[in-house]
């Protein structure tokens, strides 16, 4: 493994780790204007990443996945799960979807903004600079589509309980095997070719939108 690999390996994981943070600051920010002051109490309404991580998906899962050869198609991962009271939310089913809703939102607000910073960049001739944004723009995109699979910790598991009814200690039984789910469905080809086709597909929907070809 050469030094540029490494750098670039790195640059990736540090912009991961942004995108990660900026997702939990919106399920968290949410939270708070439903209602529930549980995530802010714990420190979590921050744009601190110190405050998100988590060891397996915000550590082990991304690093393993730049640095080990034929480790996976996707740089994805997750952080430390928002907490949320139920009880404290006005509506608690739909505000819950809405608290969910806002860490994949999040993800595709930033591409757009990133890829409208790739236009910049482009204007000013900037054209590593660009190309910087649409690639971290993709990653974004990437973990907006991956958290929607209905797999424990990963969003769309929550919207999975609010829709079905599913009780808290079944979803809690379900979650203890949940990321090991989650890098079985990775190795799929066909996970794989869905987040893969949503991904591109959104982010070649902004570059048109901002007026960049690639």
């Amino acid at each position: 493994m050469d030094t540029n690999h490494i750098a670039d390996g790195l640059l990736q994981y540090l912009m991961l780790v942004v995108l990660l943070t900026f997702h939990e600051f919106g399920h968290a920010w949410t939270a708070l204007k439903c209602g529930d002051d549980t995530a802010r109490l714990q420190g979590r309404v921050s744009l601190n990443p110190v405050a998100h991580i988590d060891p397996i998906g915000t550590v082990l899962l991304p690093l393993l996945m730049i640095f080990m050869p034929g480790a996976g198609r996707f740089l994805i991962g997750w952080a430390k799960p928002v907490p949320v009271n139920h009880y404290n939310l006005g509506s608690p089913k739909r505000d819950e979807i809405l608290v969910t809703m806002a860490g994949p939102g999040m993800n595709l607000i930033l591409a757009g903004v990133l890829v409208g910073m790739a236009k910049a960049g482009l204007i000013f001739h900037a054209f590593d600079l660009a190309q910087f944004f649409v690639q971290t723009a993709g990653l974004s995109l990437i973990l907006c589509f991956f958290n929607l699979i209905p797999v424990p910790p990963l969003d769309g598991s929550h919207i999975l309980r609010v829709l079905t009814n599913m009780s808290y200690e079944t979803y809690a039984n379900f979650a203890r095997f949940g990321f090991i789910i989650v890098i079985v469905l990775l190795q799929i080809p066909l996970v794989q070719y869905i987040l893969g086709t949503a991904t591109y597909d959104t982010l070649d929907l902004f570059l048109k939108l901002f007026g960049i070809n690639y």
